[in-house]
């Protein structure tokens, strides 16, 4: 891996699987009585986010804390930020506390860009959504999820054929996700409504279609996107009720589903608009799934930017533990701890 994870277009094949394998190795984890690793002992994590975020910043947090980082949570609200102190400066202030990874969430696009490539930070930092831009660990927890779920936990998602549903003009979910799972090989199709999709679009690497029936009996997992309001400055639909019919998930959708296939949503949802109630609940919906299979990514992309590059093995990010079910000072295979290998 590279030394930030910025975009999804970042990673080849080759860097998500071994993301994708690192998280399968780690969610072990979260089945023992004492759910840490000393892998990150030592370092600091700052979680910087400039938007409101309850599913990401916990999940980040409880990643770091799972590696045993200490971890630093800054919110804009409260901050010097409110009283016009710049990116620039903040960085600047991170740096000197010590700052070994940022994850940044931030309203402007390119932000994360522009910190990564400033040079006022020496650790890696890790785009945790940056406006309508991209979400590249949310795509990887999805893929993480579909990849459980159609490919038992192995491999790639080559022939997989994924829909994606909803408002894809302001979604960085959509953006990042088209992105990885074309370079896992799955075939995406996108369905919107031709007001909620971006210039540009027909460049991406998949299909667009503006028929929510059409593609669902092929489609192996169908994700619905979140209906963002507050990112909104004009009516791109009639009214809500007139979207739900077109473009939500119902029962009766769902059925059109074929048996194996799976239901996702990033959250947070608008039930009722993209999403029916019984949908959102039902046995084929990884809702909840997503958020749990989160940790164990966030803690891989972690793990693999400030512990170690090694791939996956027997045990957790691929690391040597003393015992099995006690994970002691772990070592990497070049005989370095976790905490003295840094991917470059």
């Amino acid at each position: 891996m590279k030394r930030h994870l910025i975009s999804a277009a970042d990673l080849t094949r080759d860097d998500a699987i071994l993301i994708l394998d690192t998280a399968e190795e780690l969610a072990h984890i979260a089945e023992r009585p004492i759910k840490k690793l000393p892998t990150l002992r030592g370092r600091t994590v700052v979680n910087l986010f400039f938007e409101d975020s309850t599913r990401t910043r916990i999940s980040f947090e409880a990643a770091a804390k799972r590696l045993s980082a200490d971890v630093i949570n800054f919110s804009a609200k409260g901050s010097s930020v409110s009283k016009g102190e710049s990116l620039k400066d903040t960085a600047l202030t991170l740096q000197a506390m010590g700052a070994d990874a940022v994850v940044i969430r931030h309203h402007a696009s390119g932000a994360p860009h522009r910190l990564a490539g400033s040079g006022w930070l020496r650790g890696s930092v890790v785009n945790a959504g940056d406006g309508t831009h991209e979400h590249p660990t949310q795509a990887l927890l999805d893929a993480f999820t579909m990849r459980r779920r159609l490919a038992g936990g192995r491999g790639d998602l080559e022939g997989r054929r994924i829909t994606l549903v909803g408002d894809v003009l302001h979604s960085r979910v959509a953006r990042s996700n088209v992105l990885l799972l074309a370079t896992l090989g799955a075939e995406v199709t996108l369905v919107a409504p031709p007001t909620l999709l971006p210039i540009g679009v027909e460049t991406w690497p998949c299909t667009v279609s503006y028929d929510l029936d059409a593609p669902l009996p092929k489609s192996d997992a169908v994700m619905m996107l979140r209906v963002q309001r507050e990112r909104m400055n004009a009516a791109f639909f009639p009214t809500e009720r007139e979207y739900s019919r077109r473009y939500g998930l119902d029962l009766r959708r769902m059925a059109m589903l074929p048996e194996h296939a799976i239901v996702m949503h990033p959250g947070p949802m608008n039930r009722g608009m993209e999403i029916a109630a019984d949908v959102a609940d039902s046995t084929r919906s990884t809702i909840v799934e997503q958020v749990t299979n989160g940790v164990s990514v966030r803690m891989a992309v972690l793990y693999l930017l400030l512990g170690g590059n090694e791939p996956a093995q027997s045990t957790p990010g691929g690391v040597t533990a003393n015992t099995p079910s006690t994970p002691g000072a772990a070592t990497a295979s070049n005989g370095r701890t976790g905490t003295e290998e840094i991917a470059q």
